[in-house]
């Protein structure tokens, strides 16, 4: 797998996991799937245990769950925090993307933001 996780990115999953609860082994599960206007459509969720078929990856303290899908779409890309009166929350970049970034070309774009307000606590 090659996907970076900047320091930035890995504070701010440890916050949400925080924010969750914290649990002993918890950890952030991104979903990268295709689609959408941007290319790709990205959630996360906090988890207290990789779901059957995750991988984990170890980034500054942060475990990270990885479905199968998303290992292959964020192949190659850099996974960052952005928070700026425009955008607040994780960014993707992608350097081998396509850039017309249309959807049928099958690759995610090269770069991509998913909000702060999508976040959602679990019960």
């Amino acid at each position: 797998m090659n996907i970076t996780i900047t320091e930035q990115a890995a504070k701010y999953m440890s916050r949400m996991i925080r924010f969750n609860g914290g649990a002993a082994g918890a950890g952030f599960r991104l979903v990268v799937t295709p689609g959408g206007c941007s290319g790709f459509n990205s959630s996360f969720t906090v988890e207290t245990a990789p779901l059957d078929g995750d991988t984990t990856l170890d980034s500054n303290g942060v475990k990270i769950f990885l479905p199968a899908e998303s290992r292959i779409l964020l192949d190659g890309v850099t996974v960052d925090f952005a928070d700026s009166a425009m955008s607040t929350g994780l960014s993707f970049t992608n350097p081998n993307a396509d850039p017309c970034a249309c959807k049928t070309s099958g690759a995610p774009p090269k770069a991509v933001t998913v909000s702060i307000a999508s976040i959602q606590r679990k019960h």
